[in-house]
């Protein structure tokens, strides 16, 4: 989307209730791993938190040991705890309301995925249902090295538990979404519009803004005088560009006139 679109998105989703959800899991593939903590948390930002439930799950198989210095979440702990056939049917009517939320929802939502899939229950949310705190991030705090949760509620000063249990991550991606929608709700227009136009997009997003293939939208950026830096080491290096460069490029193609907001 562009800026003006996400404006009036972001806008129309401040006024949701959100579902906000957290997962520890035994590895980073769905179709290989499994979750072994879950919390959900319900809030909006006229009434602040609702509810938060949050359960430890036995997986089934065994807690690698990076995950467990990682999460702090040991094979002893997950033993004890009641299978995923328990606890993801008590789950799903939570997970269904609101605007489904997650700091890089991409992740949580295929664990989610996964495991209702396993116990044959189809779990399924619209893209205009789903709110992912990272691309929030992005757009609002350009300025920032790093948008990662431990680093945000570090930078906020948010005062939660340790991160990686899931807990205290529900309720960190909650403060951070509360944050930046208030400040979408209360900032106009043409500050807002000037924030977003800072956002560095990656080539491949950039590009498909713009209808083209990557190499094609980047010699279209470059030629325009579009300000781009090359990021990343070997095999993984992008390039990126300024969302308000990319935007003026696409107006200026179309013929649009609105261009005083960058």
């Amino acid at each position: 989307m562009l800026s003006f679109d996400l404006l009036n998105h972001y806008r129309h989703l401040s006024q949701a209730v959100f579902t906000v959800v957290d997962v520890e899991t035994t590895g980073i593939y769905p179709i290989k791993s499994r979750v072994i903590e879950l919390s959900v948390l319900q809030a909006s930002l006229t009434d602040g938190v609702i509810t938060q439930r949050t359960s430890l799950i036995n997986p089934g198989v065994i807690v690698p040991p990076p995950i467990t210095r990682f999460t702090g979440i040991s094979q002893a702990m997950v033993d004890t705890a009641p299978p995923s056939a328990e606890v993801f049917p008590a789950y799903l009517p939570s997970v269904q309301r609101g605007t489904l939320t997650a700091h890089n929802l991409e992740f949580d939502y295929a664990f989610l995925q996964s495991e209702f899939q396993q116990l044959d229950i189809e779990f399924e949310r619209s893209e205009d249902e789903r709110l992912c705190t990272v691309q929030l991030a992005r757009l609002m705090l350009p300025e920032l090295r790093s948008r990662s949760l431990p680093n945000l509620v570090q930078h906020f000063n948010f005062s939660v538990g340790a991160s990686h249990r899931a807990e205290a991550d529900t309720q960190a991606c909650w403060l951070l979404a509360e944050r930046l929608l208030t400040e979408i709700v209360n900032e106009s227009d043409e500050e807002l519009l000037q924030r977003f136009a800072q956002q560095w997009l990656p080539l491949k997003y950039a590009a498909r803004l713009m209808g083209y293939r990557p190499s094609v939208a980047r010699s279209h950026l470059q030629s325009a005088g579009a300000e781009g830096r090359l990021v990343g080491q070997g095999k993984s290096k992008t390039w990126m560009f300024r969302r308000g460069d990319v935007e003026r490029v696409i107006l200026e193609q179309r013929g649009d006139q609105q261009l005083s907001w960058f």
